[in-house]
């Protein structure tokens, strides 16, 4: 039985009629840059997550970067973030001139541990930015709490982390900003590149929409700072705010699917996901450890069940982040996560019986060659 880790096709033909007709709209319009589903889709999307700005852009690196830039993140500021995470989370750090600090993270949810937040802190921290991996907020209120004694700026990186909140506080609210993605694969994917900004704050705000075009101020043609070209197109905007109709449906299957997986292989001599107490978990991944992942995955292909890793080297094992870890051994939470973490099929257009068999060829893998 094929299980495919990702099915665009079938979320096309979900809004189908839906997303032809605004399509085909937009292109007769001739209206195709930040106008009104732009518009639309940032008023959507800042009502669903519960803030009172969201500024669309080409990117989730963009998002980071620009949200990064607003805030004055620069030369000289040391900005604490995890090397367990996909690599534009730190690239832009870089990018910026700044100097990223990794830490260590929560075995239990992949995400940064507060504890080795606090104990990275120097006179050169700028900001910590949590990233809410695999679907669920980062432990917010112990961050917070930090951050604001030793007067932190917080940046959340969302990329993973729609709908995501804890005890009904959504990502966006935590920081003075955070970062969404939608590229194709995530809860809420565009058909190609898309991200968004989420703050509170005016300035943030003011100087996001000004960086997404070249840092052009109020009048055109005239230039406030360095900026960028990251506009969300008119048909992205369009493609994200018909398929957010159906995103808590989606979200919903997704949860459903992973409680099948949580009933077949809780006995299992795996790890299953574990979600923060207050947190909501969106399953962006429903990833599992195992000590013998590479065999596993391996019999998962053999079966046509797709798997990822996410993340298979840690990026302070990477050539060009090298200088900014410790090296091997310097992290152990985090490289031992890389060596055991797959994620499993989880979109939300599988049947029942698909995840049934993904899950049944995993217990007939284990049971076979054990595992702890």
């Amino acid at each position: 039985m094929r299980v495919p880790f990702v099915d665009t096709k079938s979320q096309y033909e979900d809004l189908k009629s839906e997303l032809d007709s605004v399509v085909l709209d937009i292109l007769a319009s001739g209206a195709y840059v930040v106008g009104k589903h732009n518009r639309a889709f940032e008023e959507a999307m800042a009502a669903r997550h519960g803030v009172k700005h969201a500024i669309a852009v080409n990117s989730g690196t963009d998002a980071q970067r620009i949200a990064m830039q607003a805030a004055d993140i620069g030369p000289g500021d040391e900005v604490i973030t995890s090397a367990f995470t996909f690599v534009a989370s730190v690239e832009t750090i870089l990018q910026l001139g700044a100097t990223p600090v990794f830490v260590d993270i929560d075995p239990m949810t992949f995400n940064l541990d507060p504890e080795q937040v606090e104990a990275a802190i120097t006179s050169r921290t700028k900001a910590v930015v949590p990233i809410h991996l695999y679907g669920q907020l980062a432990d917010m209120v112990r961050i917070n709490d930090i951050a604001n004694r030793h007067g932190l700026l917080v940046i959340e990186d969302a990329a993973q982390a729609i709908d995501s909140h804890h005890r009904g506080v959504f990502a966006g609210n935590f920081g003075i900003a955070a970062s969404l993605s939608f590229y194709v694969t995530k809860n809420l994917g565009a058909a190609g590149d898309g991200g968004m900004i989420l703050t509170n704050d005016p300035e943030i705000d003011r100087r996001s929409r000004s960086l997404r075009i070249h840092g052009m101020g109020r009048e055109r043609y005239y230039y406030d700072e360095v900026g960028y070209t990251s506009r969300l197109d008119e048909l992205q905007a369009a493609i994200l705010n018909t398929k957010l109709t159906k995103l808590a449906d989606w979200n919903d299957r997704r949860s459903r699917l992973a409680s099948i997986y949580d009933n077949r292989l809780r006995d299992c001599p795996i790890t299953l996901p574990k979600t923060l107490a207050g947190n909501n978990h969106t399953y962006h991944q429903y990833t599992v450890r195992c000590d013998r992942r590479d065999g596993l995955q391996q019999f998962l292909k053999e079966r046509e069940v797709d798997s990822m890793i996410y993340y298979p080297v840690p990026i302070h094992f990477h050539e060009p982040y090298k200088a900014y870890g410790g090296g091997p051994g310097s992290l152990p939470e985090t490289e031992r996560a890389a060596l055991e973490v797959l994620s499993l099929p989880i979109q939300a257009h599988l049947a029942d019986d698909q995840v049934e068999f993904a899950a049944q060829s995993i217990t007939e893998y284990l049971a076979v060659v054990g595992a702890s």
